[in-house]
C-alpha cells in the first residue's frame, strides 16, 4: 500500500508567505497480496455506534485479535478495509479526519505476539478523534497501553508482522506518524507533497515523539547521544534501499494544478506502480478525499471498493445524519464463528466478497476476455464515475447551504446503480 497527501498553496503577487488554498486533498491506494487479504470491505458506522454492543455497554472494544476499553461515545466512520479484520488500511470520519496505514519494516522486528495491528489503530483514531492532532494523541496512547502486534495477513501458515506509519490530515493539519514497537516519533507536515511507504521516511526535523524515544535508541546501540538524532537512520534497517512512493513524482509535477481527477489518474498509473496488478499483488482498494478549509462545505471521499483502479469506479460519500448504509459494500459478517476469531486462527477461508465486489469480478472477467465489449465497459464506467465527480464540483462551488436529504442515499445509490450496471 503506498498513501500519498497534498496541500495546494498559493501565494499572491507581494506576499511573503505562502497560503492554503480552499482545499486539501488525500488520496490513498492500498496494495494486498493476492490469497492473503482477501476482499476489500468497505464499513460505515454512525455516530454513537459500538459494535457488537446494545448500546449501553461500552465497556470493551473488541478489535481485530484482542480488546480495548471503549469510550462513552464514538464518530462516525466510514472506513476501507481488508474483509477479514475489525480495523481499517485507510478511512475518515465525520469531522473532516482521514488517517491512511502503512506496513513498514524496521531494525526492530515487528511482535509476531496478539495485540492492536496498525490497522486496529487507524480505526480507533477515527471512531475517537474530531482533529488530525487528537487523532495522533489516540493513536500513541493506545500503542503505549497495548502494543503493536499480530499476523497482518489471514494466513495459518506463516505470521506477517509489521510496524505502522501513518498519515493523519484534516482540513487544517497533517503529520506523518512513524512507530516501531511502542515507540513512535511525528512531522507535522505545512506545504507540498508528502507520501509514506514501506521505508521510515522521518529524518531530524521530529515535532513529536515518545518521550524514551532517543534514551532506547542509545540503549540499543542504535545511536551515540552526540550525532544529530535522524529517526530514520536510527531505526532503518541497514539493507532498506528500495525505491519509495513513486507516485510522488507524479504529484510534484502537477503542483499548481491539481484536481480530484488528477489525483484518481495517479492512483490509475501503473507504470509508476501505484497501481499494481500482478500474479502476487494488486491494488486491492483506493480513496480519494477532499477537505475544503470552508467550514460551509462538506467533505467529500470518493471510494472504489472494489479491486484495480484503472477498472473501478470513484463514488462519492459524504457524512450527514441519517446516511444510508451500504450493505452491498460490505462483506458478509461471521460472527463468532470467523476463522480470524477462533484459535488456531484462519483454519478456514470463508467467501468474504460483497455483491459490489462479485460484480466487479464479472466485469473484469468481460474487460480481459472481450477487448471491444470491454472497452464500451469502461467507458461507460468512467462516464459513471465523471457524472459523480461534475456532480460534487458543483456541490463544492455552490453558495447554497448542503441539503442532507439530498446526499443521505448518494454513496448507496451509486454502488446500487454500479451493480446494476454490471448485470
Amino acid at each position: 500500500m503506498s498513501s500519498f497527501i497534498f496541500q495546494v498553496k498559493t501565494q499572491r503577487p507581494g506576499e511573503g508567505k505562502t497560503r492554503l488554498f480552499k482545499r486539501c486533498v488525500l488520496l490513498t491506494g492500498q496494495h494486498s497480496e493476492i490469497g492473503l487479504s482477501g476482499a476489500v470491505s468497505l464499513c460505515v458506522r454512525l455516530a454513537g455506534s459500538v459494535w457488537g454492543s446494545n448500546g449501553t455497554d461500552w465497556e470493551a472494544r473488541w478489535c481485530t485479535y484482542i480488546s480495548v476499553d471503549q469510550v462513552p461515545r464514538t464518530h462516525a466512520i466510514m472506513i476501507s478495509r481488508p474483509a477479514w479484520l475489525w480495523g481499517a488500511e485507510m478511512g475518515a470520519n465525520e469531522h473532516g479526519v482521514c488517517i491512511a496505514n502503512e506496513a513498514i519494516n524496521a531494525r526492530e522486528p515487528a511482535a509476531e505476539t496478539e495485540a492492536l495491528l496498525g490497522m486496529d489503530l487507524v480505526r480507533l483514531g477515527l471512531e475517537r478523534s474530531a482533529t488530525a492532532k487528537e487523532a495522533l494523541d489516540v493513536i500513541v496512547a493506545l500503542l503505549e497501553e497495548h502494543g503493536q502486534g499480530g499476523n497482518y495477513y489471514e494466513d495459518a501458515g506463516s505470521c506477517h508482522s509489521f510496524q505502522s506509519a501513518y498519515l493523519i490530515v484534516d482540513c487544517e493539519e497533517a503529520w506523518v506518524l512513524e512507530t516501531v514497537g511502542k515507540y513512535w516519533a511525528a512531522e507535522k507536515i505545512t506545504e507540498g507533497v508528502r507520501c509514506v511507504c514501506n521505508q521510515l521516511s522521518l529524518t531530524t526535523k521530529i515535532d513529536a515523539e515518545h518521550p524514551e524515544l532517543r534514551s532506547y535508541a542509545q540503549s540499543q546501540g542504535w545511536w551515540t547521544g552526540e550525532d544529530e538524532f535522524n529517526f530514520s537512520d536510527v531505526f532503518s534497517p541497514s539493507d532498506d534501499h528500495l525505491a519509495c512512493c513513486s507516485g510522488k513524482d507524479s504529484l510534484e509535477k502537477q503542483e499548481e494544478s491539481i484536481t480530484v481527477q488528477t489525483m484518481i489518474n495517479i492512483l490509475r498509473d501503473k507504470a509508476s506502480g501505484v497501481c499494481i496488478d500482478s500474479e502476487s499483488f494488486l491494488t486491492t482498494a483506493s480513496v480519494v478525499s477532499v477537505l475544503p478549509q470552508n467550514r460551509s462545505s462538506p467533505c467529500i471521499h470518493y471510494f472504489t471498493g472494489t479491486p484495480d483502479p484503472s477498472r473501478s469506479i470513484f463514488k462519492p460519500f459524504i457524512f450527514v445524519d441519517d446516511v444510508k448504509l451500504v450493505p452491498k459494500a460490505q462483506s458478509p459478517c461471521f460472527g463468532d464463528d470467523d476463522p480470524a476469531r477462533k484459535e488456531p486462527r484462519f483454519q478456514e477461508k470463508p467467501d468474504r466478497r460483497h455483491e459490489l465486489y462479485k460484480a466487479h469480478e464479472w466485469a473484469r472477467a468481460i474487460i480481459e476476455s472481450d477487448e471491444e465489449r470491454g472497452q464500451k465497459l469502461r467507458t461507460t464506467m468512467l462516464d459513471l464515475e465523471q457524472q459523480g465527480l461534475e456532480a460534487m464540483e458543483e456541490l463544492l462551488s455552490s453558495s447554497a447551504p448542503l441539503d442532507p436529504a439530498e446526499v443521505a442515499d448518494l454513496f448507496y445509490d451509486c454502488v446500487d446503480t454500479e451493480i446494476k450496471f454490471f448485470k
